[in-house]
């Protein structure tokens, strides 16, 4: 399928970037950000909400730094496989999609990946065969698919393998546009709607991720379910992570459940207040994660089976931090 024409942009600074886009900002025009391009690309091959406009980062110098505690937006994540990074980010980095998409693929477009709906993510044709999606409904108000008779909320998944890791390792974003720069915890970047995705405001990107000290003493693991090893995104995936020895320091997040990673900071904190018992208590958390999650039928595998595997994963991932 031939690709929809667009304005391919190609800043050679942060700050020209800002520039472009509020000069588009304030034309009225739509555009898009790209880094990798290996999801929005593919997107717009299907036609899949298209914008005249896009704004490239690949020119922009030193932001694709890969170190202990800071990563840039445009950092390989094959490079996060082989450099000096946390074990957990590239454990985690190599269980992303290929290893050829990992070569173009970025930390800063998996962050930000689009949600995904297997109502969503098909072709123009096929779209258009059943009325469209909520999502995607080139101004028709076509229902949502997966939850009918409501037009308030989009339950397309977020099915990105970095941001779990990140979460429970302490990360903090770092977000850069014309109104300045921002940094705020990674658990507070994402927004539990499909379309909406993230809090990135007009004209903003992610620019990079920082690390606390606290993180280089971390030890942990993310497992992952997906349909095939080779190169499938995650059906579900849990993060966990501690400071050895330090029960109040266990961390757990999960992804591809719902529309945003989540961090379970309640669930985690509720078992550590019964007092930690070891494999007793993995095995609560666990059960108490299961019921936490709310995966809907949008996705390769049934959302029973993700919610049950969950309750594996989460075991897995302890077994691994001891």
């Amino acid at each position: 399928m031939l690709m929809p024409p667009f304005i391919l942009h190609h800043p050679n600074s942060i700050e020209e970037a800002c520039s472009i886009a509020s000069k588009l900002i304030g034309d009225g025009e739509e555009f898009d950000w790209v880094s990798g391009g290996t999801d929005l690309l593919a997107n717009y091959k299907w036609r899949i909400n298209t914008k005249p406009h896009v704004i490239s980062l690949s020119n922009i110098p030193g932001i694709d730094t890969v170190s202990n505690l800071e990563i840039g937006c445009m950092a390989r994540l094959s490079s996060l496989e082989n450099q000096n990074v946390h074990p957990m980010i590239a454990e985690a980095a190599g269980k992303v999609a290929s290893s050829l998409i990992r070569k173009s693929a970025t930390l800063g477009g998996n962050l930000c990946l689009d949600t995904r709906c297997f109502w969503y993510n098909q072709s123009e044709d096929w779209r258009r065969s059943i009325d469209w999606c909520h999502k995607a409904d080139c101004g028709t108000g076509s229902d949502c698919r997966v939850i009918p008779n409501q037009n308030t909320l989009c339950v397309a998944t977020y099915q990105g393998d970095i941001a779990p890791v990140l979460m429970v390792l302490g990360a903090s974003v770092h977000l850069i546009g014309p109104n300045g720069e921002r940094v705020m915890p990674l658990s507070e970047f994402y927004q539990l709607d499909g379309m909406k995705k993230n809090v990135l405001e007009k004209g903003e990107f992610l620019l990079k991720v920082t690390l606390p000290e606290e993180s280089l003493n971390r030890i942990g693991s993310y497992q992952k379910l997906r349909v095939r090893d080779s190169w499938d995104f995650p059906e579900a995936g849990v993060a966990a992570s501690w400071l050895e020895g330090d029960r109040n320091s266990i961390k757990v997040a999960t992804t591809a459940l719902e529309s945003i990673p989540k961090i379970h900071t309640e669930e985690v904190g509720k078992i550590i207040e019964e007092g930690w018992d070891d494999d007793n208590s993995v095995k609560s958390l666990a059960s108490v994660i299961r019921k936490s999650v709310k995966p809907v039928n949008n996705t390769a595998l049934p959302p029973n089976y993700r919610r049950s595997v969950v309750q594996v994963l989460v075991k897995r991932a302890f077994s691994q931090m001891k």
